[in-house]
């Protein structure tokens, strides 16, 4: 699953040792965008009910579905503990951190968000190579390892000499699609 949360890039081009990974809920970040209603992440739909309005600095927590724009859902929180965050806290995609300003308890959002609204475009920088004797006993291409910073990434070929490294997000390149439903509000 895919937590719409984020490691700035940066951060990640100094490590390349490779520790076990976690598969479980991913921790990246996001690239700059407008708000709902402007920059490609316009509001699809919303259901009012009143109450108190989501602002900056507010904890929020909220319920979503995420899905590509083939349909395929990539993450929801359904069945689980809602999503909390600060808001304009850096601890989401800025496009999904727009979507929620101005919204109260129980009114959904439907938002479209172009790839640069949430996880950037893959970048080369942050694909590299270590020696495969630094490597795990039995690595592979496609194992998910984590870095030393515990950022995630992607084992994409293995060869006698080397390990190549993705540290793209596995979302990066991707417009994604999110319903959101907040669900409570904390001044």
């Amino acid at each position: 699953m895919i937590r719409p949360l984020r490691t700035p890039p940066e951060k990640l081009l100094p490590l390349v040792v490779l520790l076990s990974f976690v598969v479980a809920l991913t921790a990246c970040g996001g690239a700059s965008s407008g708000s709902a209603g402007s920059g490609g992440a316009e509001a699809a739909a919303k259901t009012a009910t009143g109450g108190q309005k989501v602002q900056e600095g507010d904890t929020v927590s909220v319920h979503y579905r995420g899905t590509l724009d083939s349909g395929e859902e990539f993450d929801s929180s359904r069945g689980r503990e809602p999503l909390t965050f600060v808001v304009g806290g850096g601890q989401i995609i800025k496009g999904f951190d727009d979507a929620v300003r101005g919204l109260s308890v129980g009114e959904t959002v439907k938002i479209h968000l172009e790839p640069d609204q949430a996880y950037g475009q893959p970048r080369q920088d942050m694909i590299f190579e270590v020696p495969r004797s630094q490597a795990p006993e039995g690595i592979a291409a496609g194992n998910q390892v984590q870095l030393s910073n515990g950022a995630p990434a992607t084992v994409v070929e293995v060869t006698d000499t080397a390990v190549r490294i993705d540290a793209n997000h596995p979302m990066a390149g991707k417009a994604l699609n999110f319903e959101i439903e907040v669900v409570e509000v904390k001044r």
